[in-house]
């Protein structure tokens, strides 16, 4: 398993001071023949790990060979929300251009099939658009009837139908491009993925013992002042597994625990919280040793997750732990303390962390020793109840034998 894990290992296993060999001396395998299910002795070995999720939150997935890309276009309003700044842009100017244009070229052409054209300046020919001498004219009373601008320059005479329907149809079609681009323009902007920008984590996770169990935790804070309403966490453990069947799963996902029975996933994130998952029998690290700890290979995700107190948006913040970032032995330094009338959160103190005495065993070795420990008080206790019980008889037995000897000697005494 450590080695079908190494295909999706970040941080390079090489130290830094090693001397690497040219370049030219490792041809690169092609990206298409990096398989996630291929067999370790045949994939390429990597020197770092892989990350599924960045730090930032940002999830290391690409989507490729995708055949049936009209179902991006059968949901275009999310297609153009989830398109970059600058692309959304250019199809918003694109969208009022391009209508501005089209319908200013019907314009013209309907002047240019009257012959409004043909008699500029004469006074007894009722054109269909006044003052509209050409196509410019036309482009500029196309921008004014979708804007509604009516400078009055330019008006349409009751002497032409066809252009009282092109009015009435420019019109309508103009205010569904407005709602539809406004539209997308607002969800755009009202976003709440910068919310997350303020919600952060610690940068290691750590195991140490808490009311003598092992626990795996980390800190959540939030930088603002305005809090994120019915916060809740989780935690996933991104680890390749292969079955019984010999079946290879890459990067299967595990639930991690993190209070869902108790409440405690739910949070209340005035401060920062230490999130912590104890490591029980039900616990994907429940055989896990200080020392299997460093040659394992996995990825912990975590999620917080809860709606801004601004604008009522779900944001979600995400971030992960490697190997390298799961600490043994520590605990976060506090970074609460009680001033004059409030608290204050000394950030500085966020991401540190202290050594503390922890058992490097797994967590089903500590508890199996404490179950030792307790069937061997459970059993000692009767035996020394028993020891004091055959002394107290003994002391009874040799008290009946004294009180029996002075009865023999005072009776013979009274028969002298």
């Amino acid at each position: 398993m450590a080695k079908e894990n190494a295909a999706f290992s970040a941080v390079p296993e090489t130290p830094v001071s090693e001397s690497k060999p040219p370049l030219s001396s490792h041809p690169l395998k092609p990206p298409a023949l990096r398989r996630l299910g291929e067999e370790p002795e045949k994939a390429e070995k990597k020197k770092g790990r892989q990350r599924y999720v960045e730090k930032d939150g940002k999830c290391n997935v690409q989507h490729g060979n995708v055949i049936e890309t009209y179902r991006y276009l059968t949901d275009i309003f999310t297609t153009l929300v989830d398109l970059k700044w600058r692309f959304s842009l250019l199809v918003f100017i694109l969208a009022y251009a391009v209508t501005w244009l089209f319908f200013g070229l019907i314009w013209w052409f309907i002047a240019y099939c009257r012959g409004d054209l043909d008699h500029l300046g004469e006074e007894a020919w009722t054109p269909c658009v006044k003052n509209l001498n050409g196509f410019v004219s036309a482009f500029l009373f196309s921008i004014e009837t979708e804007t509604t601008i009516g400078y009055g320059y330019r008006v349409i005479t009751d002497q032409c139908p066809e252009g009282i329907v092109l009015l009435l149809l420019q019109a309508i079609l103009g205010s569904m491009v407005n709602a539809f681009m406004v539209g997308c323009m607002f969800v755009k902007i009202s976003q709440p993925n910068k919310r997350a920008e303020t919600l952060v984590f610690s940068s290691h996770a750590v195991i140490s013992l808490r009311d003598d169990r092992l626990c795996l935790m980390f800190r959540v804070g939030d930088l603002r002042n305005s809090h994120i309403v019915e916060a809740s966490i989780r935690a996933k453990l991104i680890k390749s597994k292969q079955t019984q069947e010999g079946e290879f799963i890459p990067l299967n996902q595990t639930d991690i625990n993190v209070g869902f029975e108790t409440g405690d996933d739910r949070l209340f994130l005035v401060s920062p919280l230490i999130i912590s998952h104890e490591i029980n029998e039900h616990s994907p690290f429940w055989e896990v040793s200080k020392e299997q700890l460093k040659k394992d290979e996995f990825e912990i995700v975590v999620i917080l997750e809860g709606m801004v107190e601004a604008t009522g948006m779900t944001c979600q913040a995400r971030s992960s732990y490697l190997v390298d970032e799961v600490l043994w032995g520590h605990r976060f330094m506090s970074v609460l303390s009680l001033e004059d009338g409030f608290y204050e959160v000394d950030y500085n103190s966020f991401h540190q962390t202290f050594e503390v005495p922890t058992p490097s065993c797994s967590a089903r070795e500590l508890a199996e020793a404490a179950a030792r420990m307790d069937a061997h008080l459970y059993w000692s206790i009767p035996s020394r109840l028993d020891e004091k019980v055959e002394e107290a008889t003994e002391k009874a037995e040799e008290g009946s034998k004294e009180r029996n000897g002075n009865l023999a000697s005072l009776e013979s005494e009274s028969k002298v």
